[in-house]
């Protein structure tokens, strides 16, 4: 057995504030690494700043590395424990900005990034788009791939990892209240169709406009939900975390027995890489 105990996150980041934000982030991982040994704790999409800041994401865009990823590197190594989260980068040109993924190994060093490929609505005023979906291979939390909000509507993401190695896909998500029934179908999709291991960290809270349902869950390569955070007050989704042990075995079991990566026939699926 290959266990790996993973604690989600889901919170109301305060937007533009990423002090603030990162302080909140900070406490939670050490109630949550305080109470119990966990190997991952993963936060939503764009947890240091809040989602509804357009164009002035500039303003806290960092780079990767930057104080941000060196401030949750040390709670990383502090806690001996794998953290994923979601941030505003920046590349050498000031003005290029992406929506991204950031995940630190036990020992406080950078285990890689993502760039959200997917784009939707104002957020293609603000960011450019990814176009790599990298794998990345970890000693405790196995072969990791990551994905950012709307990417999760799309099932070529999740089989691209899936088929580069993927047993687990961390998807920190910014799911809107009113489209939670698709948010709840895709990730159980996702699972189902690529025999992996889903693990979503969706916010909650308001921003300017909008506001956010949470609903974060673990859920196993046969659908099986291992954990989430459904509670509410007054119908809003709650603050808090969840934590569940899972086996990464169950992967290999399950696309063995189902073959649904074995099965395909990618010759045949000339129109998936046509531009619509």
């Amino acid at each position: 057995m290959r266990e790996v105990t993973i604690a989600i996150v889901q919170f109301s980041p305060k937007l533009g504030e990423p002090e603030e934000n990162l302080v909140k982030m900070s406490e939670f991982v050490s109630k949550i690494a305080s109470q119990q040994k966990v190997d991952l704790i993963v936060f939503p999409e764009l947890a240091t700043s809040g989602y509804e800041l357009g164009v002035k994401s500039t303003e806290v865009a960092q780079r990767i590395p930057g104080p941000t990823v060196n401030l949750m590197s040390q709670r990383a190594s502090e806690y001996g424990v794998h953290i994923a989260f979601g941030m505003v980068s920046k590349e050498k040109v000031e003005s290029i900005i992406f929506n991204s993924a950031v995940l630190i190994g036990p020992d406080g060093e950078l285990v890689g990034s993502y760039d959200k490929m997917h784009l939707r609505g104002e957020e293609r005023m603000a960011f450019r788009e990814g176009y790599k979906l990298p794998v990345f291979e970890t000693e405790t939390i196995g072969t990791v791939g990551m994905l950012l909000g709307w990417d999760l509507a799309f099932p070529e993401t999740a089989r691209s990892l899936a088929l580069d190695g993927a047993e687990l896909v961390i998807s920190m998500t910014n799911w809107e209240t009113a489209q939670m029934e698709e948010y709840r179908s895709y990730v159980k999709s996702r699972a189902f169709e690529n025999s992996v291991f889903m693990v979503v960290s969706n916010r909650v809270g308001e921003d300017v406009t909008l506001s956010f349902g949470g609903e974060s869950m673990i859920v196993g390569p046969r659908g099986k939900v291992y954990s989430s955070l459904d509670e509410k007050t007054d119908g809003k989704p709650n603050e808090g975390f969840s934590v569940a042990r899972i086996d990464l075995d169950e992967v290999r079991k399950y696309r063995e027995e189902f073959q649904y990566l074995q099965a395909r026939q990618p010759t045949n699926y000339k129109s998936v890489v046509k531009r619509y």
